[in-house]
């Protein structure tokens, strides 16, 4: 199964939040080639970001995680889909696009309010009872 990952799920591995348990289960499947994993390139700056100032030796995670997912970048037909989307957040309509076009059969994110119109959504918990 393809599966498109949102950031949040590496930020709660990475920051150790909440769902921590649930993003080390679902990328040790990932790195098990249980699921194929889709991000955007935009999903490593986000969490480079966001998480340098927090945690030691970030760039070796950022590795890790470019070892094991297929990184994408958002191409001008992509961007001008996810704009005339009726959502304000543009990132989530962008990952929405291009989860569609790459065939991912599941988005998984922690995000409660990911723009998701005809794609199936659940979150790091419900993907963790359902299949692993």
């Amino acid at each position: 199964m393809r599966i498109f990952l949102d950031t949040n799920i590496f930020l709660d591995l990475i920051l150790k939040r909440d769902h921590y348990k649930e993003a080390v289960i679902i990328l040790n499947a990932v790195e098990k080639n249980l699921y194929e994993a889709i991000i955007l390139d935009i999903t490593l700056l986000n969490i480079d970001y966001i998480a340098k100032k927090q945690v030691k030796d970030i760039r070796n995670f950022l590795s890790a995680v470019n070892g094991i997912v297929t990184v994408l970048g958002a191409d001008n037909e992509s961007v001008k889909e996810a704009l005339a989307i009726d959502n304000n957040d543009l990132e989530d309509n962008i990952q929405y696009v291009s989860a569609k076009k790459m065939k991912c059969e599941l988005i998984v994110t922690n995000d409660k309010n990911f723009y998701s119109a005809d794609m199936a959504v659940c979150s790091s918990t419900e993907f963790v009872d359902k299949y692993l």
